[in-house]
């Protein structure tokens, strides 16, 4: 008895149903934008120099210190920066602790 395999049935024969190599649908991670306290407390700056850079008003900025349109703070003049904390009321009444940035004559 005789049995005939058709071609379409061999594994060799078959198309690959993925492109091989070039192509890959990962690796899109941005890179880190590199956030956070820059300069501490009691450290000296001087005029300009980045003392946060921060999104939103995590730090909100005290005397001497300039805040930029990516909400970066960074010193109107030269001195020592100084850390505080203060209680903001909210819009609907709620109460939260920031942390104040200023920078103090030496």
């Amino acid at each position: 008895m005789l049995i005939l395999v058709s071609q379409s049935l061999r594994s060799w024969d078959k198309m690959a149903h993925t492109k091989s190599g070039g192509s890959t649908k990962l690796g899109r991670d941005s890179r880190s934008k590199r956030l956070g306290v820059k300069i501490q407390d009691g450290e000296k700056v001087r005029v300009g120099q980045i003392i946060i850079r921060q999104r939103g008003s995590k730090y909100i900025e005290g005397e001497n210190v300039r805040r930029g349109g990516d909400d970066t703070l960074y010193a109107g003049k030269a001195g020592a920066v100084k850390f505080s904390t203060k209680t903001k009321t909210r819009f609907d009444g709620t109460k939260r602790r920031a942390t104040v940035v200023a920078v103090v004559s030496p």
